[in-house]
């Protein structure tokens, strides 16, 4: 019986446009995803260094751009939350027939651009239907390693079995099924979170 629901945040709620930081890039001398690249960002997601020494790593890569342009392409990736989301999330807390977590691979500038757009009055009413709000650059952990979910099932006394878990990226939910955790990985432009219901076993 499932009694506890962790969602992702990225494409789950808020929708992304995955590919615009490398568009935005492309202006600045950006050619492909480097592992020195994808490294830098994979240590943000962490926490393990600040956004300031984020962006400064970027400009000496990309030295054609400066902070708030590098800022800017960053930010590319957020589009819009969806009001009728929130409500839905809104209603199923209310419900309270299971305990609801968000698990999110992010960092601080994507963080306080969503707060920004989307207001504080509606991120807090977002926030505010989870027990536990887990972002990655905060607890220093980042999916798909089994550690970030270990995390949240030990911290809130989580049984593995009696919890269900959305991701849009197969590999984090591949990681999460073989702890145990049904999943839905849910498949952007063909599902929504609001049919969440009809994929709870």
């Amino acid at each position: 019986m499932i009694k506890n629901i962790i969602f992702d945040f990225g494409d789950i709620f808020i929708n992304l446009d995955k590919e615009a930081v490398f568009k935005e890039l492309t202006k600045y001398g950006f050619t492909s995803l480097t592992p020195e690249l994808d490294s830098l960002a994979k240590e943000y997601e962490q926490g393990l260094l600040s956004s300031k020494d984020f962006t400064a790593t970027l400009i000496t890569i990309f030295p054609e751009a400066n902070e708030s342009k590098i800022k800017e392409a960053w930010n590319s990736i957020l589009l819009d939350f969806p009001l009728y989301r929130l409500d839905f999330l809104e209603q199923l807390a209310q419900e309270k027939n299971y305990r609801l977590f968000l698990l999110s691979n992010t960092n601080a500038l994507h963080i306080s651009h969503v707060i920004k757009t989307m207001g504080e009055t509606n991120y807090n009413r977002f926030k505010n239907c989870f027990e536990k709000f887990y972002l990655s650059h905060e607890i220093q952990l980042r999916k798909p390693n089994a550690t970030i979910y270990e995390f949240v099932l030990e911290q809130n006394n989580l049984k593995a079995e009696e919890t269900f878990f959305i991701d849009d990226t197969k590999e984090n939910t591949d990681a999460a099924e073989k702890l145990g955790i049904t999943c839905w990985n849910l498949l952007v432009g063909f599902d929504d979170i609001i049919n969440l219901k009809t994929k709870l076993p």
